[in-house]
């Protein structure tokens, strides 16, 4: 799973804390080892995103679940799942399942005619249309 990742993706659902982490340890349960960007791209896949710089914050998520033992290094930007307790487990899949349908909500509301989070334009309107535009309205159009 090799591509670039978007940094702003426009209805990906920002993680943070436990639920990046989590979200990040079944990945790698998943997946298998994966780099960084990796991680990156297959969290964009299933609707999430990440604040700030997504390298550093995927990174610092990672050596907090290292510290753990629910990741191991393999190289520099190389990670893979570690071993845990089943119940812990358990609770990590079922919350990041969770948090896959919520997202999966969201996006389908979302392409329901609600404004966009990232942009305030609806989902389709072109680029640079003003928020509130509607869809299909050339770049400069009053709303």
């Amino acid at each position: 799973m090799i591509g670039s990742y978007d940094i702003y993706p426009a209805l990906a659902r920002p993680l943070r804390g436990i639920e990046l982490r989590y979200t990040l340890v079944r990945l790698l349960q998943l997946i298998g080892p994966c780099t960084v960007p990796e991680l990156v791209v297959a969290m964009q896949e299933w609707g999430f995103g990440v604040e700030g710089r997504p390298s550093k914050t995927v990174s610092d998520a990672l050596r907090w679940e290292r510290r753990r033992g629910r990741v191991r290094r393999l190289d520099r930007g190389l990670y893979r799942a570690g071993g845990m307790p089943r119940s812990t487990e358990y609770r990590i899949i079922w919350r990041v399942v969770a948090l896959r349908e919520e997202a999966a909500r969201d996006a389908l509301s979302l392409r329901g005619g609600q404004k966009c989070y990232a942009s305030g334009a609806p989902p389709g309107a072109p680029p640079g249309a003003p928020p509130g535009a509607p869809p299909g309205a050339p770049p400069g159009t009053p709303p």
